[in-house]
């Protein structure tokens, strides 16, 4: 069984910082972490691996510092990492990222990928499904639990707003996760002991033999254009009172600022 787990590089969300001048997210002196989406779906491949045998690749597009992540997903078990980086690969989009995941994937052949629900920074969840697309296979998406694997064979339930679907599929398939599905594993001091001298694959667009069209800014059909933080409002009122003398006071409150 070949597992692929794309995961992505993000800035830890307690150090978000917009640089005033572009309007675009500061990544130079932030902290960064694996997304935590990605780190649920890292342990679901592992527990297959550790059901039926197999490899677990883990697979992230980014700069060079992004091979941080990926040494610290070899730590908590898996076997091998690529990072695809490229400076055609800039300024892409989820189109042009998911173009390129998916041609990095078809060289590495996979039977199951498992991709994060979404990731923090961009919160589109749409690499996961667009990358489905371009490999022309199944993709199910907000996995809650894996029941059933087989050789060519599996069963999930889908979270949904009331309650959860079962899903079957044939492999290959792609499954994007959420939280509810597990709990990720620590890495092992072992693990930490293989990650510092692994071998980290490096591909560019030509070792996936990419279309220069459908890579980075040129290929990308959308491009952000402004990035705002939301005005923080310090006024407050604090209500006091019995709970009925609250809530008229709120309900007071609320239609002197027109808001009922």
């Amino acid at each position: 069984m070949n597992i692929i787990v794309c995961i992505k590089q993000v800035p830890d969300t307690a150090e978000i910082k917009i640089n005033p001048e572009t309007n675009t997210l500061m990544r130079e002196g932030v902290p960064s972490i694996i997304n935590p989406f990605d780190l649920h779906a890292l342990e679901a491949a592992m527990q297959i691996k550790e059901q039926l045998g197999g490899k677990v690749t883990v697979l992230t597009m980014g700069p060079p510092q992004a091979e941080t992540a990926l040494r610290e997903a070899i730590s908590m078990g898996a076997d091998e990492a690529v990072l695809l980086s490229d400076r055609a690969f800039a300024g892409s989009d989820t189109w042009a990222t998911s173009y390129t995941l998916a041609q990095a994937i078809k060289k590495l052949g996979a039977d199951i990928i498992f991709c994060g629900k979404q990731a923090i920074d961009g919160d589109t969840a749409q690499v996961g499904p667009e990358t489905a697309e371009f490999l022309g296979i199944p993709h199910i998406s907000y996995i809650r639990k894996v029941e059933e694997v087989k050789a060519n064979h599996i069963r999930v339930q889908r979270l949904m707003d009331e309650g959860y679907d079962i899903v079957e599929s044939s492999l290959p398939v792609l499954l994007t996760v959420v939280k509810e599905l597990n709990q990720p594993r620590m890495p092992s001091l072992k693990g930490k002991m293989a990650a510092k001298k692994a071998e980290i694959i490096k591909m560019g667009k030509s070792e996936i033999e990419a279309d220069e069209n459908n890579l980075g800014l040129k290929g990308s059909p959308t491009q952000v254009k402004n990035i705002f933080a939301p005005q923080i409002k310090a006024e407050r009122k604090i209500i006091e009172g019995t709970p009925e003398e609250q809530v008229n006071a709120l309900l007071t409150e609320l239609r002197n600022i027109k808001c009922i």
